[in-house]
């Protein structure tokens, strides 16, 4: 447990050194994994994991409002991101290795402030809009997003409380402004499904699958005028 000054304990810095310790007893090759996946890796794997959920959702039976969902998950993000300028201004904390010595610091030239993580912020907001869309694809994106801060700790780069702050960010925004974000765009989806671009919204195989289930009740009923059916179309 790390000490403060006046013999008190501090267990975000005692965590910190617990974590990032594995980093130093790891051999070089695993410190090199670890970087790539905190730096890039797991970003990748969630942008590689929001195409398999559009693909997905394209067949469901409600595709222009998963494919909505899918829409929103990396403008929460961004508008986290944004939010998360301010709050690093206000509370203005240091890097962890600016302040603590014998810390393994696997990415070097961090000298902007510490909390809110961005990295932590930014994968769970994607994350929790992917269980918006789809919960499979979702607690794949969520779990990621757990190993991200995990990641930034380990590399020397973030307390503790710097990701815990950051998932809750990307969790808070992705949540609360998701039934506006909905309503705005599901409209949107919607009417793209009706375009030369609908393939983006649904996929071909649902699309017809929604047709065939409207034609019955556009079948001709007994005593039905076919040609003032046709002159309405026309109309």
């Amino acid at each position: 447990m790390a000490v403060l000054a006046g013999g008190e304990t501090n267990p975000d810095v005692s965590l910190l050194y617990d974590i990032n310790g594995i980093a130093k007893d790891a051999p070089n090759w695993a410190d090199r994994a670890m970087e790539f996946l905190g730096e890039y890796g797991i970003l990748f794997g969630l942008a590689v994991l929001m195409l398999c959920a559009w693909w997905s959702v394209r067949k469901s039976k409600d595709a222009p409002a998963g494919t909505a969902a899918l829409l929103w998950s990396p403008l929460a993000a961004g508008i986290a991101l944004l939010i998360n300028v301010p709050i690093r201004g206000f509370v203005r904390r240091p890097r962890p290795f600016l302040d603590h010595q014998g810390l393994e610091v696997l990415v070097k030239g961090k000298t902007d402030f510490s909390f809110v993580s961005d990295h932590a912020t930014l994968t769970m907001a994607l994350g929790v809009g992917l269980f918006v869309a789809n919960r499979k694809y979702g607690l794949i994106g969520i779990g990621l997003a757990l190993l991200e801060g995990f990641c930034r700790v380990y590399m020397g780069v973030h307390y503790p409380t710097d990701v815990v702050g950051g998932l809750a960010l990307g969790t808070a925004v992705t949540l609360l402004l998701a039934p506006l974000a909905m309503m705005l765009l599901t409209p949107l989806t919607r009417w793209v499904a009706g375009t030369r671009c609908g393939w983006l919204v649904r996929a071909r195989a649902a699309a017809a699958g929604a047709d065939s289930a409207v034609a019955p009740a556009a079948a001709v009923t007994p005593g039905h005028d076919v040609r003032a059916h046709d002159r309405d179309l026309a109309a």
